[in-house]
Protein backbone atom coordinates (compact mmCIF):
# COMPACT_ATOMS: atom_id res chain seq x y z
CA UNK A 1 0.00 0.00 0.00
CA UNK A 2 1.78 3.55 -0.95
CA UNK A 3 2.05 6.03 2.03
CA UNK A 4 -0.48 8.80 2.25
CA UNK A 5 1.13 12.17 2.24
CA UNK A 6 -0.08 15.49 1.71
CA UNK A 7 0.14 17.02 -1.97
CA UNK A 8 1.42 20.61 -2.45
CA UNK A 9 -0.99 22.82 -4.45
CA UNK A 10 -0.75 26.12 -5.51
CA UNK A 11 -3.96 28.46 -5.85
CA UNK A 12 -4.25 31.55 -7.53
CA UNK A 13 -6.24 34.64 -6.86
CA UNK A 14 -6.78 36.64 -9.43
CA UNK A 15 -7.76 40.36 -8.98
CA UNK A 16 -8.67 42.59 -12.12
CA UNK A 17 -10.27 45.89 -11.32
CA UNK A 18 -11.34 44.80 -8.32
CA UNK A 19 -12.83 42.02 -9.16
CA UNK A 20 -11.81 38.49 -9.02
CA UNK A 21 -11.37 35.35 -11.47
CA UNK A 22 -13.72 32.32 -10.57
CA UNK A 23 -14.09 29.28 -12.32
CA UNK A 24 -17.18 26.37 -11.43
CA UNK A 25 -15.34 23.11 -10.55
CA UNK A 26 -16.16 19.61 -12.30
CA UNK A 27 -13.80 16.91 -12.39
CA UNK A 28 -11.58 15.43 -9.38
CA UNK A 29 -13.34 16.87 -6.40
CA UNK A 30 -15.16 20.25 -4.71
CA UNK A 31 -17.35 19.72 -7.85
CA UNK A 32 -19.95 22.53 -8.48
CA UNK A 33 -17.87 25.11 -5.82
CA UNK A 34 -16.09 28.18 -7.17
CA UNK A 35 -12.40 28.31 -7.08
CA UNK A 36 -9.87 30.30 -9.19
CA UNK A 37 -7.09 28.25 -11.18
CA UNK A 38 -4.29 26.35 -9.12
CA UNK A 39 -3.07 22.70 -9.85
CA UNK A 40 -0.27 20.75 -8.32
CA UNK A 41 3.52 22.11 -7.60
CA UNK A 42 5.36 20.41 -10.16
CA UNK A 43 8.87 18.73 -8.71
CA UNK A 44 11.55 21.37 -8.62
CA UNK A 45 9.36 24.34 -9.62
CA UNK A 46 8.88 27.22 -8.05
CA UNK A 47 5.52 28.14 -6.33
CA UNK A 48 5.42 31.83 -8.40
CA UNK A 49 6.03 30.01 -11.80
CA UNK A 50 3.27 27.32 -10.65
CA UNK A 51 1.08 29.89 -10.12
CA UNK A 52 1.74 31.13 -13.55
CA UNK A 53 1.90 27.94 -15.81
CA UNK A 54 -1.32 26.78 -14.29
CA UNK A 55 -3.28 29.93 -14.54
CA UNK A 56 -1.63 30.16 -18.30
CA UNK A 57 -2.61 26.67 -19.05
CA UNK A 58 -6.37 26.96 -17.38
CA UNK A 59 -7.32 30.17 -18.61
CA UNK A 60 -4.66 31.21 -21.39
CA UNK A 61 -4.56 34.54 -19.46
CA UNK A 62 -1.04 36.32 -18.31
CA UNK A 63 -0.77 37.40 -14.74
CA UNK A 64 2.17 39.34 -12.54
CA UNK A 65 3.19 41.12 -9.65
CA UNK A 66 2.70 37.91 -7.31
CA UNK A 67 2.27 37.99 -4.32
CA UNK A 68 2.22 35.33 -1.03
CA UNK A 69 -1.06 35.24 0.51
CA UNK A 70 -1.42 32.32 2.80
CA UNK A 71 -0.76 28.36 3.35
CA UNK A 72 -3.79 25.95 3.94
CA UNK A 73 -3.04 23.01 5.64
CA UNK A 74 -6.37 21.97 3.79
CA UNK A 75 -8.43 18.79 4.87
CA UNK A 76 -11.79 19.73 4.18
CA UNK A 77 -12.03 17.17 1.06
CA UNK A 78 -11.19 13.86 3.19
CA UNK A 79 -9.53 11.72 2.13
CA UNK A 80 -7.53 14.43 -0.25
CA UNK A 81 -5.07 15.95 2.25
CA UNK A 82 -3.12 19.12 0.69
CA UNK A 83 -0.99 21.58 1.90
CA UNK A 84 -2.33 24.53 -0.34
CA UNK A 85 0.00 28.10 -1.16
CA UNK A 86 -2.30 30.90 -2.08
CA UNK A 87 -0.99 33.35 -4.32
CA UNK A 88 -2.29 36.66 -5.33
CA UNK A 89 -1.95 38.24 -8.45
CA UNK A 90 -3.19 41.21 -10.93
CA UNK A 91 -4.12 40.35 -14.30
CA UNK A 92 -2.14 41.00 -17.40
CA UNK A 93 -3.52 40.50 -20.15
CA UNK A 94 -6.00 38.07 -21.97
CA UNK A 95 -9.33 37.23 -21.75
CA UNK A 96 -9.87 33.88 -19.11
CA UNK A 97 -11.26 30.56 -21.62
CA UNK A 98 -12.30 27.11 -20.22
CA UNK A 99 -8.78 25.47 -21.50
CA UNK A 100 -9.29 22.60 -19.24
CA UNK A 101 -13.03 21.76 -20.19
CA UNK A 102 -12.54 18.79 -17.62
CA UNK A 103 -11.95 20.27 -14.78
CA UNK A 104 -13.92 23.97 -15.05
CA UNK A 105 -17.28 24.90 -16.49
CA UNK A 106 -16.78 28.82 -17.20
CA UNK A 107 -14.43 31.86 -16.21
CA UNK A 108 -15.91 34.85 -14.65
CA UNK A 109 -15.13 37.99 -13.06
CA UNK A 110 -17.22 38.39 -9.47
CA UNK A 111 -17.03 41.29 -6.91
CA UNK A 112 -15.53 40.66 -3.75
CA UNK A 113 -18.82 41.96 -2.16
CA UNK A 114 -20.88 39.40 -4.77
CA UNK A 115 -19.13 36.32 -4.94
CA UNK A 116 -21.03 33.00 -6.26
CA UNK A 117 -21.31 30.11 -3.72
CA UNK A 118 -20.56 27.57 -3.20
CA UNK A 119 -17.37 28.36 -2.54
CA UNK A 120 -13.89 26.19 -2.57
CA UNK A 121 -12.58 25.74 0.76
CA UNK A 122 -9.15 28.07 0.17
CA UNK A 123 -10.92 30.94 -1.26
CA UNK A 124 -12.93 31.99 2.16
CA UNK A 125 -9.47 32.00 3.48
CA UNK A 126 -7.74 34.02 0.46
CA UNK A 127 -9.86 36.73 0.57
CA UNK A 128 -9.74 36.53 5.06
CA UNK A 129 -5.42 37.15 4.34
CA UNK A 130 -6.46 39.50 2.04
CA UNK A 131 -8.85 41.44 4.84
CA UNK A 132 -7.28 40.70 7.92
CA UNK A 133 -3.73 39.23 7.17
CA UNK A 134 -3.86 36.13 8.35
CA UNK A 135 -1.08 33.98 6.51
CA UNK A 136 -1.74 30.68 8.35
CA UNK A 137 -4.98 28.17 8.35
CA UNK A 138 -4.30 24.78 10.09
CA UNK A 139 -6.88 21.66 10.01
CA UNK A 140 -9.40 22.99 12.84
Amino acid sequence: MEEQRPKVGVGVFVLKEGKVLLGQRKGSHAVGEFAGPGGHLEYMESVMDCAKRETLEETGIEIGNLKFLCVTNLNEYSPKHYIDIGIKADWISGEPSVLEPDKVESWDWYELDKLPAPLFATESKYIRAIKDGTRFFDIS
